[in-house]
């Protein structure tokens, strides 16, 4: 259907349909409410009132009509996603919740093998849409549309790095399914699978909006899936198959421990001990070596973020860097680095304890963040290469 032109107004098609209705026999206020149905910018009666008394107006045909008012009730009124216009969308968003519920299905054991396959599904679809949007023909000449690996390889992908290695990672794994079971690794990619789902609900959020999130049909992750400690210790010790070490180094082939490590290619998670009030912590931890915490579920790893991990405050980093550095580096240069490498939310931020936990820590009692001897040795890498420097130092206050 043809989409209105101004917020409030009625577009020509719509127009057309409400003289159809009229001459249907349909009342004023009844068309108003059906039009306004999906619309992000509503009409008011005088809009129906100016088309019943327009002699000169043109109505739909009854067949007209009738498609229109299929149309109306295939809007989702949670997404606002019409069947007939966004079945890219629709198959995307179903396609992905459909990988996860088959992941933590505890009934079914193939779980490795078909969330590849949906995924890239979903995937494909996704950008698919975001193409046709932009008037891209991914159309080849044989008639088939341009699989997700090849759309990858454009410049103008629509996501970071990080997420085009993890679509490369869910090729390979899907490419593989063919030819061997992969079953028994299925703990092995959970990381990569976990950050295909963060991934596609932040792109396709990004790229449409934020009423497409998953967040509610997909509030428990991949991560989540009921094991105690003990259970998940054993399952570290197998010894996986060789073809599976093999198909493991193929995914890493070529990329950097940066790359790696990044939290768009592979999620990971920490768990750590913060003293909260009841009834305002959403998980309750206990004593591991109790008999509750014993039998505790969800929980991949712990650890206490202290004092000792995060003992420098900002002036002693900017002195350990410039003695050991060899060149000068000042605390504006320090406050240029944080800021470029992420690794704190700037000053008055609303939630300050937002940091890389690698390097930094804020303290909520005296308001002021500490940094991690990981941090100091950051510095100094990128202090010991001059187009590093350059960049630290380029950077906007």
């Amino acid at each position: 259907m043809a989409q209105k032109k101004k917020e409030g107004a009625l577009t020509a098609a719509e127009k057309r349909i409400v003289k159809g209705l009229l001459a249907q026999n349909w009342r004023n206020q009844d068309i108003q409410a059906r039009v306004n149905e999906g619309r992000n910018g509503t009409v008011n009666g005088a809009r129906i009132s100016a088309v019943k008394t327009d002699t000169q107006q043109e109505a739909a045909t009854p067949g007209e009509v009738e498609y229109w008012l299929k149309w109306k009730k295939a809007i989702d009124p949670q997404t606002g996603l019409n069947r007939y216009d966004h079945e890219h969308l629709i198959r995307a968003r179903e396609a992905t919740i459909l990988a996860v519920q088959v992941f933590n299905s505890a009934g079914l054991k193939f779980k490795t093998e078909v969330f590849c396959m949906l995924a890239n599904v979903a995937w494909t679809y996704l950008i698919h849409e975001h193409y046709t949007r932009q008037a891209v023909n991914i159309v080849k000449p044989d008639g088939k549309t341009m699989a997700l690996s090849e759309l990858c390889s454009r410049n103008d992908f629509p996501t970071s790095e990080g997420i085009k290695q993890n679509l490369r990672a869910l090729k390979i794994l899907r490419d593989e399914v063919e030819h061997k079971l992969l079953g028994k690794a299925d703990i092995k990619w959970i990381g990569i699978f976990q950050a295909c789902c963060l991934n596609f609900n932040k792109t396709i959020c990004e790229l449409f909006g934020e009423h497409l999130s998953l967040a509610a049909e997909l509030s428990f992750a991949l991560h989540f899936a009921k094991m105690n400690l003990e259970q998940a210790s054993k399952l570290n010790q197998y010894e996986l198959p060789g073809h599976i070490d093999a198909i493991d180094a193929n995914v890493r082939e070529g990329m950097t421990p940066d790359q790696i490590n990044s939290i768009e290619f592979q999620f990971r998670v920490i768990y750590t001990l913060d003293a909260a009030s009841k009834s305002h912590a959403h998980f309750q931890f206990v004593n591991p070596e109790s008999q509750a915490g014993k039998e505790i579920h969800n929980v991949l790893a712990k650890k206490v973020a202290a004092d000792e991990l995060f003992p420098h405050k900002p002036s002693v980093v900017v002195s350990l860097v410039a003695a050991q550095a060899g060149v000068p580096f000042t605390s504006n240069d320090h406050i240029k680095a944080w800021k470029l490498f992420k690794v704190r939310p700037k000053n008055g931020a609303g939630q300050p304890g937002n940091t890389d936990k690698r390097y930094c820590i804020y303290h909520p009692a005296h308001k002021d963040y500490t940094y991690s001897d990981e941090w100091v040795a950051r510095l100094l890498e990128e202090t010991n290469d001059t187009d590093r420097l350059a960049a630290v130092r380029a950077t906007k206050l």
